[in-house]
């Protein structure tokens, strides 16, 4: 049961970042606000994001893969700390597209993030 529930999470991580990953070819306008504006080539960034989404967890899938899954997603994920700055440095709000409350923000980079970061470090060695 305890296998089940643990091989249910890995399932559970990589559907979360295949569909995240797919989106940013799908729903591009979503992302691309929240990209700050002194990054360049604000396009290639987002598709290059959902490239390295779709790849990570189709790796994490392949135990010959799993453990550079993971780390991927972890520098990924680390990657992604200057949108979630930017986020919160715009008030958590982008015009006419995604508004929160800030504390939301902020809870997303100081405690949602790391925790997706320890998820993946989790699985790095799974059989």
């Amino acid at each position: 049961m305890k296998m089940k529930l643990i091989r249910m999470g890995l399932y559970l991580m990589a559907g979360f970042y295949l569909i995240g990953g797919l989106n940013h070819f799908l729903n591009p306008s979503f992302y691309l606000p929240l990209i700050p504006e002194y990054f360049p080539e604000k396009e290639f960034i987002n598709y290059l994001a959902g490239i390295f989404e779709i790849s990570f967890s189709i790796c994490l899938l392949l135990k010959r893969f799993r453990k550079i899954a993971s780390y991927g997603i972890i520098a990924m994920l680390i990657a992604f700390i200057p949108s979630h700055i930017y986020f919160i440095q715009i008030n958590a709000c982008v015009p006419d597209g995604l508004c929160t409350p800030l504390w939301v923000a902020w809870v997303r980079l100081l405690i949602i993030h790391p925790l997706l970061m320890m998820w993946a470090w989790i699985y790095r060695d799974l059989e």
